[in-house]
């Protein structure tokens, strides 16, 4: 595949036609609470009050996210990539925030692809419990069209290498 080519792949993935009417209140939710990893740290304690692996998972979840927020607030340096542009649409207004920072990588995706990956690698019916809120969190940041697609899946892809990288560390 030549260099043309691929970005043609990409620019076809960035389309983005996904609605542009306001999201299901629970979606925005989710995507509202994940803000700053706030989600991670209810599901952690939720996952900390268990006996076994479930603890153990909660911790290495929590350094996973916390590392992968750390990366991705990085490379968000580097790579300044503007959002969609969908200032005045129903489903970018549904926010309560009002994202100013590079849009490459989520870091939504980031965090929650680390924490679900790290709990998963630990104890992985607690990581396949919570992976429907981890693609939750990051389809709602493509639905409210902060986030263009390739955004999203650099993000998770960025965070699960990070979960990895540190499987054995904490």
């Amino acid at each position: 595949m030549t260099g043309f080519e691929g970005e043609d792949a990409l620019r076809e993935l960035d389309d983005n036609e996904l609605p542009t009417s306001r999201p299901h209140p629970v979606l925005i939710a989710v995507t509202t609470a994940a803000r700053g990893g706030l989600l991670w740290l209810v599901v952690a304690a939720l996952l900390a009050s268990r006996r076994g692996n479930s603890r153990r998972a909660a911790g290495r979840g929590l350094v996973a996210a916390g590392a992968g927020m750390a990366c991705g607030h990085l490379l968000s340096a580097l790579v300044r990539r503007p959002c969609p542009p969908a200032r005045h649409l129903p489903a970018r207004e549904s926010l309560p925030e009002r994202p100013s920072s590079s849009s490459f990588p989520s870091k939504h995706a980031v965090t929650a692809s680390a924490f679900t990956t790290a709990v998963a690698l630990r104890a992985p019916k607690a990581g396949a419990a919570i992976a429907p809120l981890a693609v939750a969190v990051c389809y709602g940041r493509m639905r409210t069209r902060v986030h263009w697609p390739t955004d999203v899946l650099g993000g998770v892809a960025l965070g699960c290498t990070v979960a990895y990288l540190l499987r054995r560390r904490a």
